[in-house]
């Protein structure tokens, strides 16, 4: 049988098969994957092949992964050595930020929209909490669209308290499967139970697997709006660390950087402190905004600006 896995708990997962119906399931064996030193073999979003066991006890043997289409990746936060595995095989996904109550670094924003450029997955920014804005933070806000709409991550400024921007939000899920990510306490869990008014009726059987008794962790849970669109919830991501990027390829996960690169004097530029080098040239001009290359140094010499 084939399915995707919507919810891990660990050592359990639960798997969605063709028809819709949920099977409590876990691996056969040990998977490795090539190349990456992961805390979690299997990720929410993962498309996988499964026998149903003839023990009567309704449960399942995954026996193959089919390989990703892309993923979203972060440094585990148990195992130093150790990458996590976000969500995979996404068509998008949506940064929740806030700008008070709590802000959102440029730090962690950049750091997020980097490893979704490096796996090649469309990023927008949700600016949610607008209704504690004042006419500053409001036009503050809107400079800070206008920065990342020019280098090509669009937004969108809501209100999950006041129910206003949700059509927007709604037009740009639907048909897709899409990641949520984002800080504690940045209204994803308020903008999911919005999206998806009978949640508690779609998540009833899952919440049954996760009373089983089994150990449940913090993992990321898929949720369905209709048949063809599909929302990955994550818990709240305090720090995201850059993963399996290496320093000399930084600058190409950068839109507004990878255009200049060839204009740079030195094909090995770091663009720190080379001489004629076109990054730096265009942050002097403001061509480049002295925040996003704030970022890109922070990331290149693995600075803690992960929050």
């Amino acid at each position: 049988m084939k399915g995707v896995v919507v919810k891990s708990t660990g050592s359990w997962y639960l798997v969605r098969d063709e028809e819709g119906k949920l099977h409590r399931a876990r691996l056969r064996g040990k998977f490795k994957i090539k190349g990456l030193k992961v805390s979690n073999p299997l990720a929410v979003g993962d498309r996988v092949e499964f026998e149903v066991e003839t023990t009567g006890e309704d449960t399942a043997i995954i026996h193959h992964i089919v390989p990703r289409e892309n993923y979203i990746i972060r440094q585990s936060t148990h195992k130093s050595a150790y990458s996590h595995i976000i969500a995979a095989n996404l068509d998008q996904a949506l940064l929740i930020v806030t700008l008070v109550s709590p802000r959102t670094s440029f730090g962690f924003i950049d750091r997020f929209l980097v490893t979704a450029e490096a796996y090649d997955i469309p990023a927008t920014l949700i600016f949610n909490k607008t209704d504690l804005y004042d006419d500053d933070a409001m036009d503050y806000q809107r400079q800070i669209s206008h920065m990342y709409g020019q280098i090509g991550y669009p937004s969108l400024a809501v209100s999950a308290k006041n129910n206003e921007g949700l059509d927007q939000v709604n037009a740009l899920l639907h048909g897709k499967t899409t990641l949520l990510a984002g800080h504690s306490g940045v209204g994803k869990s308020s903008l999911i139970n919005l999206l998806v008014p009978d949640l508690e009726l779609k998540t009833s059987e899952i919440s049954d697997f996760s009373d089983k008794g089994v150990h449940t962790t913090t993992f990321a849970e898929m949720f369905e709006i209709d048949s063809e669109t599909f929302i990955i919830d994550t818990p709240g991501i305090k720090e995201l660390g850059i993963v399996d990027i290496p320093a000399a390829e930084l600058g190409h996960f950068f839109p507004e950087m990878r255009e200049r690169l060839n204009q740079c004097r030195f094909n090995n530029c770091t663009h720190v402190n080379e001489p004629g080098c076109a990054i730096i040239a265009a942050v002097r001009s403001s061509e480049i905004s002295l925040t996003r290359y704030e970022s890109y140094l922070s990331m290149l010499h693995g600075g803690d600006n992960r929050k």
